[in-house]
């Protein structure tokens, strides 16, 4: 965090009007803010040797003013410039991914960068605008200028691990657990550093997961602890032989069935689903902060990561503890001053909540329970406690303009 707020203080990380919120900063990224418009398009694309704004007249079908929000329609791409801009170092090059929130409500979303063929990456010495581009694929959506949709990263040097460097800190301290958080590790990580993640897929009362609902209500992404969940969700199931089958298309839920712990020395990336095991994508967000699952002095005895899964082309069948995606692990140049957690704003840190903090924890829908485990937890408590608060001093009305992971 340290290291970013430095940046933000040279200029490295700039804006031309707005202040960039104490609540943006994350232990090793900066939450990117929407600027004043949006762009409709005709479809999507990269500027290669052009610039954005030279490319942005031939595919531009509207403008929208976000100031006072506006509304994106499912299925479309939406070009829109952020408001922080770049002037990074010949040494230093940045990394962007969706948050937390984004991908658990099936929002795309990559950063756009001038004069460049590749999203989300961006060069060395990259000097200039930064533009997001953002496709919701299940919810009609409202945002604001000055919502956070997505993350920035800057990386110095070879962030990767040395040779099984991970697997000998895990046989030390326990990276991977069981879900339970017994000390009996279901795999180790690889001599490369990564770990590969299955699917819980136990049934319970309340299911496995959960599966977008189609042609739901608007969602307005500055309303947080706000709407009924069954109203856009509704649960899944797994078979007696706890399997699940994937409808082509369809956005679900999951969680692991292991715990993660990440020690706040290292942070983690989600990698991209290997294509030829199998027609899924496995998670949107994919950039794991210092210390998720840690807790303070590695007291929390790890978190079940959520897995944001759409099956293409065909039905696809998963098992319970079937490997569908891998966590890559990366060395921070030093540990940050804060890690994830309470502390930073974090909504994501508790145990059992997988549904973006823009539901109520709690819910009257009679089918559609939140939290894993025998007891109920209400909505004030949780919001108290992503907070840092007393439950009885919170309200459980909008919050406004909040987002934090």
């Amino acid at each position: 965090m340290r290291w970013i707020k430095e940046a933000a203080r040279d200029n490295v990380l700039y804006t031309e009007r707005y202040k960039i919120p104490e609540e943006n900063f994350q232990p090793a990224s900066i939450d990117l803010q929407l600027g004043m418009k949006a762009y409709r398009l005709r479809c999507s694309f990269l500027p290669d040797e052009s610039t954005v704004l030279e490319k942005l007249p031939e595919l531009e079908m509207e403008e929208l003013d976000l100031r006072d929000g506006a509304i994106l329609e499912r299925n479309r791409p939406y070009l829109i410039p952020l408001i922080e801009e770049l002037r990074l170092p010949e040494s230093v090059y940045a990394k962007a991914n969706p948050k937390s929130s984004t991908g658990r409500l099936d929002i795309f979303t990559r950063v756009i960068t001038d004069r460049s063929h590749r999203f989300d990456d961006i060069a060395l010495g990259y000097q200039g605008q930064l533009f997001l581009e953002v496709v919701s694929r299940s919810f009609t959506i409202r945002v604001k200028t000055g919502l956070s949709l997505n993350q920035l990263r800057l990386v110095k040097g070879d962030p990767r691990c040395g040779d099984g460097e991970m697997l000998d800190l895990h046989r030390n301290s326990p990276i991977l657990l069981s879900a339970a958080g017994q000390m009996d590790q279901l795999r180790e990580p690889s001599r490369s550093n990564t770990i590969s993640l299955g699917a819980s897929l136990t049934n319970k009362p309340t299911g496995v997961g959960y599966r977008a609902k189609k042609n739901s209500s608007l969602i307005d992404l500055t309303r947080v602890y706000h709407y009924d969940p069954g109203d856009y969700w509704e649960p899944v199931f797994a078979d007696r032989s706890s399997r699940l089958i994937l409808e082509p298309e369809e956005f679900y839920l999951l969680t692991s069935a292991e715990s993660v712990s990440i020690p706040p020395d290292y942070a983690a990336e989600m990698t991209a689903y290997d294509p030829s095991s199998g027609e899924l994508r496995t998670h949107y967000a994919g950039f794991f902060d210092p210390g998720f699952g840690y807790g303070e002095q590695g007291r929390l005895a790890g978190v079940q990561p959520v897995m944001e899964v759409r099956a293409h082309d065909v039905p696809f069948m998963i098992e319970h503890g079937q490997s569908i995606c891998s966590l890559t692990f990366e060395r921070m140049l030093e540990a940050p001053d804060k890690w994830y957690g309470a502390e930073v704003g974090s909504s994501y840190q508790g145990k059992g909540l997988i549904l973006s903090k823009h539901f109520l924890p709690e819910t009257n829908h009679w089918q559609l329970a939140l939290f894993e485990g025998d007891e109920r937890v209400s909505a004030q408590q949780v919001i108290a406690e992503n907070r840092g608060g007393d439950s009885n001093s919170v309200e459980t009305q909008p919050v406004g303009n909040t987002e934090s992971n």
